[in-house]
């Protein structure tokens, strides 16, 4: 029951030089570009490592073939693997800045640098 409290007290320690490692982790994600392509190329999107769409391209013969369902398609699994990248390279990135700081594990997930649930 009161191993836990250990933990506790630990991150209470730990918790200036937590919050200054999230402020140039978060930074630095920001800094960060990952590609997710579909349609062999067709389609290219861009997401930074806050998972912020910074830039979407669409090869011209796709747009002048006129479907747009097709078109729609490859557009969302284009950013899906870009968000998907953008997740994985956030999680390697707090891993490997926080592996020292005695941080419970599973802290960082369902954050915003972990995926869904945060901001």
């Amino acid at each position: 029951m009161f191993g836990r409290l250990g933990d506790i007290a630990d991150l209470m320690k730990n918790a200036g030089k937590i919050q200054e490692s999230m402020a140039k982790a978060a930074e630095a994600l920001g800094k960060v570009q990952v590609e997710g392509t579909a349609g062999g190329g067709a389609v290219t999107a861009t997401v930074n490592g806050r998972m912020e769409m910074v830039s979407i391209r669409i090869d011209p013969k796709l747009l002048a073939d006129g479907d747009a369902e097709l078109l729609e398609d490859m557009v969302t699994a284009a950013v899906n693997a870009a968000l998907t990248k953008s997740r994985e390279a956030a999680a390697q990135s707090l891993s490997s800045m926080t592996g020292g700081m005695g941080l419970p594990p599973g802290l960082l997930q369902g954050g915003p640098f972990g995926g869904p649930g945060g901001a």
